[in-house]
């Protein structure tokens, strides 16, 4: 459920600008649950239709929303995250091993993790939160978060823009493609999790030994 309706979002589009896309996007990416993506797709339809905003300003603006509410979400995952998860995380099935195990697998994969998060609704609001709560490193964290926001900016963008009006035209069949092989891969990368289940989490007590309050 979102914060805004569609039509409030056409109406801060249509008064307020790059200013509504970088706001949107940005307190998105913090995780307030408001249609980031849907606001980048509007203005782009928006610009080709009046050409009363710029496509590069757009891209610009969203790129920039994007990479400043991550980093928002990653400070306030990085300052309160792991100490909530380690207090309560217990009692919703996320105990000490299974945390140790997935700050090993985010320490490992986490630019991946951080790099697609950007692509998938689910991820899009949470992926900083637990980039920083998983203790990734801010470096590699700006990096593949500018990576992704650009590059998630620059395709929704431009699509949107050059299909105009029809844009669910392409976005429908691209999207259910998509989607079938994100699904495959979640069911195969699952399949290949637990197989090697007991063997990382082997590997994430050697990289993690004793408490793991000692290693956040």
């Amino acid at each position: 459920m979102h914060l805004i309706s569609a039509a409030g979002l056409e109406n801060a589009i249509l008064h307020f600008g790059y200013a509504a896309v970088f706001l949107v996007i940005a307190l998105e990416s913090a995780g307030l649950p408001l249609p980031g993506e849907a606001t980048l797709i509007s203005a782009a339809i928006y610009a080709a239709a009046t050409h009363a905003l710029s496509l590069p300003l757009i891209i610009m603006a969203a790129t920039g929303g994007a990479i400043i509410g991550d980093n928002i979400g990653f400070w306030v995952g990085h300052r309160f995250g792991f100490e909530l998860l380690l207090r309560y995380g217990k009692h919703i099935g996320l105990g000490e091993p299974q945390l140790k195990l997935g700050q090993y697998v985010f320490a490992k994969y986490g630019g991946t993790i951080v790099f697609v998060g950007r692509f998938v609704a689910v991820l899009r609001a949470f992926a900083a939160v637990l980039a920083g709560a998983n203790r990734y490193p801010w470096g590699k964290f700006l990096l593949f978060n500018a990576a992704g926001a650009l590059i998630w900016a620059t395709v929704y963008g431009c699509a949107a823009f050059w299909f105009g009006r029809s844009i669910h035209r392409f976005m429908g069949p691209v999207g259910l493609g998509l989607g079938l092989l994100a699904l495959v891969a979640i069911v195969v990368g699952w399949r290949i999790f637990k197989q090697q289940q007991a063997a990382l989490q082997l590997e994430a007590e050697r990289a993690y030994p004793g408490p793991l309050s000692a290693h956040v």
